[in-house]
């Protein structure tokens, strides 16, 4: 008889698949006490390196608006001509500190812009789409990506086996396997905000958003061989190529795009738009140009600016909201969590994480390492009748809220007419892909596959891949049983 899953206190679990929220369409509540168990006690798991994108680099830079959005938001650093102070790590995901960078693994893009109205944190990756849709299933997801408790070896039939049992999975690990999933450089890979925003405009009208960073350097990848070579010989080859691309004064550029979605046309399309492993047709919302995005300094200390470097989804800035994304909505809790436990309440004091353009007025106080602090005739509660601050709800503005059923349920999303886990990886495959983008994918999940997978999970791979395309499930079928 299969264990039922219980809380750290015993208790039964409701859902291993399903966050609790207001409606199909709401927001996750807070009264998930599974939820928030499991991801509190996953921010915690590791000491002192991140949980997840422990290896990466980055640099400083700035953003440059040169189109006009004006009409789809009102933030401030988003408006023609403005140019804002930045910052980015690029990370792998699933690799210790020491790993090599050039492991096939989805690559972090975490940018931070310091605007007027307070920092801006885009939390996203070199892909527009991720493995899971719904933020319980992360840590589990997380850990089929790490080692074994006994051996201490990375798994690849832990891998698969995660991956087979969560079809949702397809589009992502295609992306992953195919030749982005090792990117010739941080230089040469496109960045996403992958989850859907809200933006805001002067007149309180909504939109649905979608970021992408097209790199002007063209996209370049590494082939596996190489990759396998380099990890041997120079473990550190995208942190020291872009480190010493910016010392020569060769420095990268990316053009800011957004697909823009009306918010009364969601419902209605064709894919759900809050849905993760999912992307938005261009076909269907065109990109729009935004803005230029440069990286022109190094970090003068890589432990001060880039190792406490905290990027949180939950900064956002008047103009900008969230949305019905799930995932979206479980990091909102998460990413901040992790730094509190990671760094210490007191992060946003450290100089690469303060609010470097904007004033602070806050009725947070002391803690472990507190630096900054207000004057001692400034009330520490609030409301209060001494001059302390207060509330503006006319500089907040609207805060990019929606409309959702009042029902609390665990259930994942609205089926939208072409909805379906293996619809858009079956795209990919057969109509994004040339001929020999398909050969070298079908060759990268061989290798892989060869690695340690065994049954019962290698059958449900070649079930897996059959689902995305008969034939590629058949030359991975194929590919396997001949090297094996």
């Amino acid at each position: 008889m299969t264990p039922r899953t219980t809380t750290n206190s015993g208790i039964p679990v409701a859902s291993d698949n399903e966050s609790l929220t207001a409606g199909t369409q709401g927001p996750i509540l807070l009264h998930d006490h599974y939820l928030i168990e499991k991801l509190a006690q996953f921010n915690r798991e590791r000491v002192p390196e991140r949980v997840v994108h422990a290896k990466g680099g980055g640099a400083y830079g700035e953003l440059t608006i040169t189109g006009d959005v004006s009409k789809y938001t009102k933030a401030k650093f988003l408006q023609p001509g403005k140019t804002t102070e930045s910052l980015v790590r690029f990370s792998t995901v699933a690799g210790e500190q020491g790993s090599p960078d050039t492991w096939r693994d989805p690559r972090g893009f975490s940018m931070k812009f310091y605007t007027e109205d307070g920092n801006y944190d885009l939390v996203g990756n070199n892909t527009p789409i991720f493995f899971i849709k719904d933020p319980i299933k992360f840590p589990d997801f997380i850990r089929s990506q790490k080692r074994l408790p006994g051996s201490g070896l990375r798994d690849h039939n832990m891998q698969w086996d995660f991956w087979t049992l969560r079809p949702e999975t397809a589009h992502q690990v295609t992306w992953l396997m195919g030749d982005r999933g090792i990117p010739k450089s941080w230089r040469h890979m496109d960045g996403f905000g992958s989850h859907t925003y809200q933006w805001v405009n002067e007149a309180g009208e909504r939109f649905w958003v979608k970021y992408h960073f097209k790199t002007d350097q063209g996209i370049e990848f590494l082939t596996q061989a190489k990759a396998d070579e380099l990890a041997g010989t120079d473990p550190d080859y995208h942190r020291q190529d872009l480190y010493e691309a910016i010392e020569r004064g060769e420095f990268p550029t990316w053009t800011l795009k957004i697909q823009v979605m009306p918010v009364g046309e969601a419902e209605g399309y064709r894919f759900n738009p809050f849905d993760l492993t999912k992307v938005w047709s261009q076909q269907d919302y065109p990109l729009i140009e935004v803005g230029k995005w440069t990286l022109n300094r190094n970090p003068q200390n890589f432990f001060s600016d880039i190792e406490l470097a905290a990027f949180e989804p939950s900064n956002v800035v008047p103009g900008i909201g969230f949305s019905p994304d799930k995932m979206l909505l479980g990091r909102v809790f998460s990413y901040a969590d992790a730094h509190r436990y990671r760094i210490g309440a007191n992060y946003s004091h450290l100089p690469v994480n303060s609010a470097k353009a904007a004033v602070v007025n806050t009725y947070s106080k002391e803690g472990a390492m507190a630096y900054n602090f207000s004057a001692p005739d400034v009330p520490v509660y609030a409301p209060n009748s001494f001059g302390g601050p207060h509330a503006d709800p006319q500089a907040a503005g609207d805060e990019g809220l929606w409309e959702f059923d009042g029902q609390a349920v665990r259930a994942g999303y609205i089926d939208h007419p072409e909805d379906g886990d293996f619809t858009q990886a079956g795209t990919l495959y057969r109509e994004v892909l040339d001929d020999d983008a398909r050969e070298r994918l079908v060759g990268n999940i061989v290798g892989h596959v060869l690695g340690g997978v065994t049954e019962p999970v290698l059958s449900r791979v070649f079930e897996y891949w059959s689902n995305v395309d008969p034939e590629l499930g058949k030359k991975v079928e194929e590919g396997v049983r001949n090297g094996a």
